[in-house]
């Protein structure tokens, strides 16, 4: 009795594994729990880096994973004239702009991702 309940137990355990793995292989695997696949990313059309005049080094909370990186990247990329890239080592997105922009309109960007803008700055 004891040897059918200890291979019951190794029969759900592999099967659970199993689950696991096919799953974070057709949805990758991210903090953000999420059972649904990552959001496609938006592809900037214009990738001159003269054409953006306008630098800047935004600090965010709580990104942790490529999916909260992309979450963030498409956020900015949506509207024309902005260009951006997530840095999830260091918690900060680069983002170029062909026009001037406001702390109030990053800070609202980044909070309609669904993250916190701790601070910006203007880069060179």
């Amino acid at each position: 009795m004891g040897n059918v309940i200890i291979i019951t137990a190794l029969i759900i355990t592999v099967i659970c594994a199993i689950y696991s793995t096919v799953r974070r292989i057709r949805f990758g695997s991210s903090c953000c729990g999420e059972k649904t696949p990552p959001d496609k990313k938006v592809r900037v059309k214009d990738k001159d880096r003269t054409n953006y005049p306008y630098a800047y080094v935004i600090k965010v909370d709580g990104m942790h994973c490529t999916n909260c990186a992309r979450r963030i990247e498409n956020a900015f990329n949506l509207t024309d004239g902005r260009w951006a890239r997530a840095d999830i080592a260091n918690n900060e997105v680069m983002l170029l702009s062909k026009h001037e922009e406001t702390q109030r309109d990053l800070s609202d960007i980044v909070s309609s991702a669904g993250y916190v803008m701790l601070s910006y700055k203007v880069s060179t």
